[in-house]
């Protein structure tokens, strides 16, 4: 027996790789012996098992009429063509219609000629509901022998997957159909009461998180699959917790927008990251519905090979612009978002732009040729202590280069220039602060000039972006620490950079001349919980050591300047402020200088009046430990 259902497994394999109507005749011959039953069953059943002889030609030319019909009706609704699933609604739906049209074309003349024919009025009714309940039945059982023969092996590490809504129904489903599966659902987990012991494709809601302990003692489960869609930091912050008390790893699904663009599968599940644990739930920024201003036009990123570059390269590509031009001045980090946008880094295509915006000759004669319609600056620098050590470089790239793209942007007569700032931004206390200040007040003094959409956007840290916190601690960690924090108390503003980046894209659209976009970034995260949790996830013994403030860094960040008056007027979470213009006229050198010593020395003096907090190294404090797996 076991050797007979292998062969009819591989031999629906065989059809199904081969697809169209050799996928399908199997089950067309199958309704068609179906209804070759049915029609003589329905007949003999309305006679009371007593079939006078002389309906024997009426009933034949009935069932011969029913199978070239069901054929027929079959290839109309593309019941036989082989485009729907195994047992699939679809298939369902399809079903119906053919019977449901097969049934009428042969039972509405039998009410007229039944008598002629001496077969009964009623046999259609009495046949159709017979031949669609057993050919449904034949699809059921077809769908489960063939996902039995592809469930995961044995080896399969047995999972656990919290919710049980369609998400995590369609991961149970994938989880048992899949033969290379790595994991195999062997319970669901779920708050819910009222889904307590329900079965979601053979698997068992066992009971809620508090009753995880249990469900890891029954099933033996290694794994615990998040299948919650946009599942919020502090959920995935509990259940990480709920599982690594139990021994288990936690997994999360890919975003569906990965899923849909086919980057991802539903089943590439990865480990939690302390990304989703420290993170927020982002906001909805409708880019779809809006960015269609970039359609067919030609749009200029500087910075293009930085992390917020090169996302944004990647998005912006999505929406067909004439032409996408990527500039930096670093040669590998160009050839790395030509990889990601166009799946090659050949670098010798126009597309990427090998220039530095500190260059004006170059900045400006490359606008005027290339005449962008568009244009999103990202270039800048961006380390706040090491702009401390070297101000003046902070001044030439991040006011000056700013400038010289800003005057190329209005020469070439770009209509849309969105600069991307820093909350450091708002009520500056460091160098980068007051550089990036100084450059959303230039942006705003060229939108007065042009009369065009210049503005700004501003948000706070972003998760996983070069050079920046989260892969900072990695690395330390990976060394074996220690692992440095300038401040027990210290808090940021966190946002994923495809969150930023459609942030930036999305302000093309609903800013106005002059504004600066603020995004609402929900609560700041203290640094220190992030780096015990880093640390807990890594397993290892890594000592915290408090270096102190430095020198004009901030406790923690604002969004806003004193004086700015935001307001959401398009989005709800996304806020709009004005900032002053600084003429170009008004700004050179001294200026900066003179500027920058005045407000850099208030600005310290007050954060340390405000906070008591020295700039001297603290120490190391305590040694984290991970708990015990």
């Amino acid at each position: 027996m076991q050797r007979v259902t292998e062969w009819y497994l591989a031999a629906l394999r065989r059809l199904h790789a081969r697809g169209g109507f050799a996928r399908s005749a199997p089950q067309a011959a199958v309704d068609l012996v179906v209804w070759l039953l049915a029609v003589p069953l329905a007949v003999w059943l309305r006679f009371d098992f007593a079939v006078p002889a002389s309906s024997a030609a009426g009933v034949v030319l009935v069932v011969l009429a029913v199978l070239v019909l069901q054929v027929v009706f079959g290839f109309s609704f593309s019941l036989y063509r082989g485009r729907y699933s195994y047992g699939s609604f679809d298939e369902v739906i399809g079903l119906t219609r053919s019977v449901a049209a097969t049934a009428i074309a042969v039972g509405v003349p039998l009410l007229f000629l039944g008598p002629t024919l001496s077969v009964p009025r009623s046999t259609m009714m009495i046949a159709t509901p017979l031949a669609f309940v057993s050919m449904a039945a034949s699809r059921y059982l077809k769908r489960l022998a063939f996902e039995r023969g592809q469930r995961p092996a044995d080896d399969a590490a047995p999972t656990l997957v919290y919710g049980a809504g369609r998400v995590g129904s369609q991961l149970v489903r994938s989880m048992r159909t899949d033969p290379g599966a790595r994991f195999r659902a062997v319970g669901i987990i779920d708050d819910a009461p009222t889904l307590h012991g329900a079965v979601r494709h053979g698997v068992r809601v066992l009971g809620s998180l508090n009753d995880l302990e249990f469900a890891v003692a029954l099933t033996g489960a290694t794994r615990l699959v998040v299948a919650i869609a946009r599942a919020e930091a502090w959920l995935l912050r509990l259940v990480n917790d709920r599982a690594t008390a139990c021994g288990m790893q936690v997994l999360v699904m890919p975003p569906f927008s990965e899923v849909l663009e086919g980057r991802s599968g539903i089943t590439d599940l990865r480990s939690i990251s302390i990304e989703d644990l420290v993170g927020r739930n982002p906001v909805e920024t409708d880019v779809a519905s809006i960015a269609g201003y970039l359609r067919g036009r030609r749009v200029l990123v500087t910075g293009a090979g930085g992390s917020i570059g090169a996302e944004l390269c990647r998005q912006v590509e999505r929406w067909a612009p004439s032409e996408l031009i990527m500039l930096d001045r670093d040669e590998s980090a160009l050839q790395h978002v030509q990889l990601i946008v166009h799946g090659h880094g050949l670098l010798s295509t126009p597309d990427v732009v090998l220039a530095d915006i500190r260059d004006a000759e170059v900045i400006r004669s490359l606008f005027l040729e290339r005449r962008p319609d568009v244009v999103f600056h990202a270039a800048a620098l961006k380390h706040l202590p090491m702009l401390e050590q070297y101000p003046a470089e902070a001044w030439k790239t991040n006011v000056l280069g700013s400038l010289n793209v800003l005057r190329a942007a209005e020469a070439a007569g770009v209509e849309t220039f969105v600069n991307i700032s820093t909350d450091k931004a708002a009520n500056p206390t460091s160098v980068l602060g007051h550089s990036k200040r100084v450059a959303e007040r230039l942006t705003a003094s060229f939108a007065e000039s042009t009369g065009r959409r210049y503005l700004s956007v501003r948000f706070g840290n972003v998760l996983g972006s070069r050079g920046s916190m989260v892969p900072t601690f990695a690395a330390l960690i990976e060394a074996g620490g220690p692992l440095t924090v300038t401040h027990p108390d210290i808090t940021r503003y966190f946002m994923s950079i495809p969150e930023a980046c459609q942030l930036v894209v999305q302000a093309g659209a609903i800013g106005d001349p002059s504004e600066v976009l603020i995004l609402d970034m929900g609560e700041p995260v203290r640094i220190l919980d992030i780096a015990k949790r880093m640390i807990a996830m890594s397993g290892k013994e890594i000592q915290i050591v408090f270096t102190g403030l430095r020198p004009h860094e901030k406790l923690h960040e604002e969004l806003m300047s004193v004086g700015e008056a935001a307001q959401a007027r398009v989005h709800p979470k996304i806020s709009h402020a004005t900032v002053p213009p600084l003429p170009p006229a008004a700004l050179d050198r001294q200026w900066w200088d003179d500027h920058w010593r005045r407000e850099h020395t208030s600005d310290a003096s007050r954060r340390r009046s405000d906070t008591g907090e020295a700039t001297a190294p603290i120490g190391p404090l305590f040694v984290a430990k991970a708990p015990a797996r």
